[in-house]
């Protein structure tokens, strides 16, 4: 449609998002005059605005209002109109410093990510990391306090995963090292996947000799991590963002749905899928798809992949539909390229 809209028109629909975006307010042709380097009057711009309303692109609240953006035009700028600015050397820096020393522990990094993107964006930040697939170099069994055990993996490419359950509060220490001994054993050199169903056959039929308390650390501690690890990690931070620009019940119900969305993962996932599949930065846009549409909000989101070009994860943002895009695109982009290069 860019091509379609002749050199003013595009001028016009560029400088109303531009300032819809900066104030979420509807925008006014005298509004327009004045930014504007065409020398036109407020009465052209008018018709101008009628136009681009007759294409689905502009829309009026209300009579006396001026005229905001659809998503169908917020589309169009970022696909043909934005100008994509560059993050400053503090910013980058603040996501470097609170990703470093991650590089090496999964959960930690993608926490870390996430909480920096939140921060820095102003927004809701979103992390998916799918399935460990890489064969297992270590595990082990940790006490952390009464009725808290720890289980540490290391894969083979280094990355270290982590994940906390409930035991019984007087669990003996020999049981944690009987644990970690019989898993070890069956793990190091595969991956969960292929040695889950084999040890819980050989748990459930009574194949080993393992005392019952240590039968059941070994499978609540296995059972805990091979759930993660069917649909991957998914973290969210910073929703509390979503609430800001809260001003109707009517809103705030959409927030709320937003986060059930969330708390299901899977049209959440879907949409992170998709970014698996694609090059560079993705941007999803209100009605561009099931979860957004109903929360007016949009999610801009990366992929990041291993030293194999294999996609391992995707990482986002998520704000309202008038969020700061020249700003947070390049920052979302930084944040996954440095995920790839401190993991590889």
């Amino acid at each position: 449609m860019i091509s379609d809209l002749n050199d003013r028109s595009r001028e016009v629909l560029r400088h109303l998002v531009d300032n819809y975006l900066l104030t979420g307010e509807p925008v006014g042709s005298r509004t327009l005059a004045r930014r504007l380097s065409l020398d036109i009057s407020p009465a052209t711009i008018r018709n101008v605005m009628s136009d681009l309303e007759d294409l689905g692109l502009l829309f009026q609240p209300h009579t006396s209002a001026g005229r905001m953006p659809t998503d169908a035009s917020l589309r169009l700028f970022v696909d043909g109109l934005l100008e994509i600015g560059n993050l400053t050397s503090a910013e980058r820096d603040a996501i470097e410093e609170r990703c470093a020393g991650s590089s090496h522990n999964m959960d930690s990094l993608m926490t870390q990510a996430t909480t920096a993107l939140s921060g820095l964006s102003g927004c809701a930040s979103i992390v998916f990391a799918p399935k460990t697939e890489s064969p297992l170099k270590h595990i082990e069994f940790v006490n952390l306090s009464p009725g808290r055990t720890l289980v540490v993996l290391v894969t083979e490419n280094g990355i270290v995963e982590n994940r906390i359950f409930t035991t019984p509060q007087t669990l003996p220490p020999s049981v944690l090292v009987q644990a970690t001994n019989y898993l070890g054993s069956r793990l190091v050199g595969r991956t969960i996947s292929e040695a889950f169903d084999e040890i819980m056959t050989e748990l459930d039929d009574h194949q080993v000799r393992l005392d019952e308390l240590t039968a059941k650390v070994v499978e609540s501690g296995l059972a805990t991590w091979a759930g993660d690890q069917r649909d991957g990690a998914l973290i969210v931070r910073g929703q509390a963002h979503l609430l800001d620009d809260v001003t109707a019940a009517k809103d705030l119900e959409q927030i709320r749905s937003l986060f059930e969305a969330l708390e299901t993962k899977e049209e959440v996932l879907r949409l992170l899928r998709l970014a698996e599949t694609a090059e560079g930065v993705q941007i999803f846009i209100g009605a561009d798809n099931n979860l957004f549409n109903m929360a007016g909000v949009s999610m801009v989101v990366n992929s990041f992949r291993n030293t194999n070009q294999q996609v391992i994860g995707a990482i986002g943002v998520i704000g309202p539909t008038r969020m700061n895009y020249a700003r947070i695109i390049p920052m979302v982009d930084f944040t996954a390229n440095l995920i790839k290069r401190l993991i590889g």
